[in-house]
């Protein structure tokens, strides 16, 4: 049976324009002003274009060494965060999922701050995913022990191994932070992108794309789930095999992007939901537009954060928790409405 997917690849074009729109201007907002001209030569010269830099080395820097690479960095963080709060979604059968709710960026936030203060700064992202994936075994188990894994019980095991996490976290660094490292723990923790270069681009990119991406492949397999796991099963799926593969994923996704960005909050849940509302509940196409979409989402989030209160930076994990929290609310009240 033919399908049109005309619709679908003018969605996917549209969205990737603007994208390429939104990492232009976010590179252009900061006290230095600078044209999206000079971006794009800028770019351009960097990526081999002959002839000599086409603005000065001071602004050259500002474009190429400070503002793009984190940037690209919001981007990359938005695109995985989003991608795992829908697989999530999809796995547990619980529109209320995301790796904030459920524990894993509390997990991981502690695991990143005990290599960080053990002095294995570069082992960072190890931690972070053994504390993710502590996190969601523990979440899990919690699940179980209160009679199921309902949507409501997922959520408060997971506010219960969160504020565990946290609460540990924050007595570590109280134990063993001192001076300066005190305040940039506590702001990394808020979920900040300051100071973002090109190892920590090639670092989220990177992961992304290796992990994102086979994870997109299981976009048919994901829409089985929602019939439940025999239907599944009856379907050709390996339930078990594929949960447990696509979870331990998300954990080690959850995990590198906190090692970089910190607790960013509630991204996972706003985009998905977002999404659907335009693309239905076909993961086939959820999955890739979600990403696009919850990359444009941070890129804009970290760019409010770092100019509204300019020469002030806040922590973008305020910004999107403003945004969250009123979302998370509505969904809650329309599944409760549901059941």
């Amino acid at each position: 049976m033919n399908v049109n997917r005309g619709p679908e690849r003018a969605l996917s074009a549209a969205l990737w324009a603007l994208l390429l729109f939104g990492l232009v201007m976010a590179v252009t907002f900061g006290p230095a002003e600078i044209g999206a001209t000079e971006v794009w030569q800028t770019i351009a010269h960097h990526f081999g274009m002959p002839g000599e830099i086409p603005v000065t080395r001071l602004r050259d820097a500002i474009i190429w060494d400070l503002r793009l690479p984190r940037v690209l960095v919001a981007a990359g963080i938005g695109a995985g965060l989003a991608l795992c709060g829908a697989i999530m979604q999809a796995l547990t059968r619980n529109p209320l999922a995301d790796p904030y709710l459920l524990g894993l960026s509390a997990g991981a936030s502690f695991g990143a701050v005990v290599f960080l203060l053990a002095g294995m700064a570069l082992l960072m992202p190890i931690g972070a995913f053994f504390g993710a994936g502590a996190a969601m075994a523990l979440t899990l188990a919690v699940t179980r022990l209160l009679g199921g894994a309902t949507p409501s019980r997922a959520i408060l095991a997971g506010i219960a191994i969160s504020s565990l996490a946290a609460a540990a976290t924050s007595f570590l660094i109280f134990w063993s932070a001192t001076g300066d490292s005190y305040r940039e723990i506590l702001s990394w923790l808020m979920g900040s992108l300051s100071g973002s270069g090109w190892s920590d681009a090639t670092v989220v990119i990177g992961t992304v794309l290796v992990l994102g991406l086979p994870m997109l492949l299981a976009g048919r397999s994901l829409d089985a789930f929602a019939f439940g796991d025999a239907a599944a099963a009856t379907l050709g799926v390996d339930v078990a095999l594929l949960r447990w593969l696509l979870l331990g994923t998300t954990a080690l996704l959850t995990g590198a992007l906190v090692a970089v960005g910190g607790a960013i909050g509630f991204v996972g849940l706003i985009v998905p939901h977002v999404v659907r509302l335009a693309t239905g509940s076909r993961h086939r196409q959820l999955l890739p537009v979600t990403m696009l979409v919850g990359a444009s989402f941070m890129v804009w989030t970290d760019t409010a954060a770092r100019s509204l209160f300019a020469p002030r930076e806040l922590p973008v994990g305020i910004i999107t928790a403003l945004l969250g929290a009123p979302i998370f609310l509505l969904v809650l009240l329309r599944y409760r409405r549901a059941t």
